[in-house]
């Protein structure tokens, strides 16, 4: 679980997001950063049983610098109002491969991932391994286990395209796959669900659920 503190601190920190809030409350910040550290080696510790790949990492690879990069933003906020952490078996510098994500901000937390934004070399494996393997590829998304906790990948008009890319036709089994341009899933947790006890298990099974596209993904990209 998620200590109540930590999301006060959070919820502070979203409505005073300046520099001399931040150095007055420092000693807050660490506490904050602590506990999800310590939640999310937790996260690593459990599922790293069955995903292999990730049994080696420690939190602090995965978290995510809570300074945001302002200098192509017009918000000029110094801070993120959220701890984030990619578990992937690289760290959080691991590009190009799927992996999972847990994202803690008050209102707005989840646990999902997969692969965001991949380069076009990548992107280009993972639509032909879903092209040459659909029927593996659908009982994988439309498992039980799955859809109960994602329902499908999303599909928001972000991460796709208008019609589908270049080599395939409109009319393929898999086009409404083919059309995305990430290929992730979350799962929203409320502010109850991060305080609960059954925080860790509720992770677990929303990872464990995610990992037979996590592989599908990895091994299309390897």
């Amino acid at each position: 679980m998620i200590h109540p503190s930590t999301l006060k601190f959070l919820k502070d920190l979203k409505k005073n997001n300046n520099k001399p809030w931040f150095d007055a409350n420092r000693k807050r910040y660490e506490e904050a950063k602590k506990d999800f550290e310590n939640f999310i080696q937790a996260v690593i510790d459990q599922h790293g049983k069955k995903d292999k790949t990730i049994a080696s990492l420690k939190a602090k690879q995965c978290l995510f610098r809570i300074n945001r990069d302002v200098r192509f933003s017009k918000d000029k906020s110094p801070y993120k109002p959220n701890f984030g952490a990619s578990i992937n078996k690289g760290g959080r510098k691991a590009f190009n491969s799927a992996g999972y994500y847990f994202h803690l901000e008050p209102g707005q937390c989840f646990a999902g991932g997969g692969v965001y934004q991949p380069m076009p070399e990548e992107l280009k494996k993972v639509r032909q391994e879903i092209d040459y393997n659909f029927p593996q590829f659908t009982k994988i998304i439309k498992s039980k286990k799955f859809k109960s906790v994602y329902g499908d990948l999303d599909k928001s008009p972000e991460f796709l395209l208008s019609r589908v890319p270049k080599g395939y036709e409109p009319d393929n089994p898999a086009a409404e796959y083919l059309k995305l341009k990430s290929y992730i899933a979350i799962a929203p947790l409320s502010d109850a669900d991060l305080t609960s006890k059954n925080l860790l298990k509720k992770t677990q099974a929303a990872f464990d659920a995610l990992l037979p596209v996590i592989e599908f993904i990895n091994k299309a990209i390897e």
